[in-house]
């Protein structure tokens, strides 16, 4: 009997991203593209058939064959930019890192970045060839002379970055998808650059190589980018954790004004308790408050507005003893008596 895990297949769990391995296969295609890589520039450097090809292409001038189409394709040309699709492709990998909480996408675009800085950025250096625009000799392969093309910058940007896009994929029908978008591409960039006159075409396929290796060696560095996630995080949740403890700022007793109501915190403050009254244990024994105050006597308390007013009565005129009162005291008898007398 099968359960509800095993009818569910893995690469459809979103929290368990699909992380490739160095699997046979991929090392049978990372060594033949090692050998196509080795048999470019063994080519080049012997001035042998890619050479002869690069020429023909570079005579063909294949911008004034199809000018209505150059416009299109200088702009198009800005997707094998380092700058422009680093940025495109570091946004949308970003909003993924929020919404897995996991930063292993930028961790993977950072990595294939430095790889293909690394590699191609060196054998641009090492090898020096210069460009169609600046070639000296027709039929030699320019090799060593001061420039910087050979391979592609181009085209091996646009393979890594559009190709991690794959790498990343969770599931084999986005990848397949992806892989195909990114190759289309990579083509299309290192054509343009051919028909624009920037690029011999053996060093478009030199960059597509190079651009390939540095995708296939990525599941080496998985681990590496592991413990690296791991670790950021971890040192993420401990500044967190310190900040949750930093006490809050207490309010100023100065800034609450006069006759405002009690807050929570003077509810917490000690207050007074009243005054038990003492108990007498015989005839002249002293009397003892609960404050530690013998010489008070215990008596109630009571609030201003408990106690009862008092009203003066009488006359507050002072007395004088040559004057008669003008009326008589008001009493029960005093309308009998004023009666009386008329």
């Amino acid at each position: 009997m099968r359960t509800d895990d095993e009818l569910v297949p893995v690469e459809e769990h979103p929290t368990e991203p699909v992380r490739p391995r160095m699997t046979r296969t991929r090392l049978g295609i990372f060594a033949a593209t090692s050998v196509v890589y080795a048999a470019i520039v063994v080519g080049v450097v012997t001035t042998s058939w890619p050479v002869r090809f690069d020429w023909q292409v570079m005579l063909f001038r294949p911008y004034k064959q199809w000018p209505e189409i150059h416009a299109f394709l200088d702009y198009f040309v800005v997707l094998g930019q380092r700058g422009p699709t680093a940025v495109a492709v570091a946004a949308w990998l970003g909003w993924c890192t929020y919404k897995h909480r996991t930063l292993r996408p930028l961790l993977v675009l950072g990595t294939s970045l430095l790889l293909l800085n690394a590699t191609v950025g060196a054998a641009k250096i090492g090898m020096g060839r210069l460009g169609p625009h600046y070639a000296t000799t027709v039929g030699s392969n320019e090799m060593f002379a001061g420039g910087d093309i050979f391979p592609s910058g181009h085209t091996a940007n646009a393979v890594v970055t559009w190709g991690v896009l794959a790498y990343l994929a969770t599931t084999p029908r986005a990848r397949r998808i992806a892989s195909v978008a990114a190759a289309m591409l990579a083509l299309g960039v290192g054509m343009t650059t051919v028909y624009l006159g920037t690029h011999w075409m053996s060093d478009v396929t030199l960059g597509w190589t190079a651009g390939l290796l540095v995708l296939l060696v990525l599941p080496w560095f998985e681990p590496l980018m592991a413990r690296t996630d791991a670790w950021l995080l971890g040192l993420w949740q401990r500044l967190r954790g310190r900040r949750a403890l930093v006490p809050a700022a207490v309010p100023v007793a100065a800034s609450v004004p006069l006759g405002a109501p009690r807050g929570p915190v003077d509810d917490e403050l000690p207050v007074l308790e009243p005054v038990a009254a003492g108990s007498r244990q015989g005839a002249g024994a002293s009397v003892r408050v609960a404050d530690g105050r013998p010489h008070l006597s215990p008596r109630p308390h009571t609030a201003r507005s408990e106690r009862t007013p008092v009203t003066p009565t009488g006359s507050r005129r002072p007395p004088h003893a040559d004057r008669a009162p003008r009326t008589s005291p008001l009493g029960p008898g005093a309308g009998r008596g004023r009666a009386a007398g008329n």
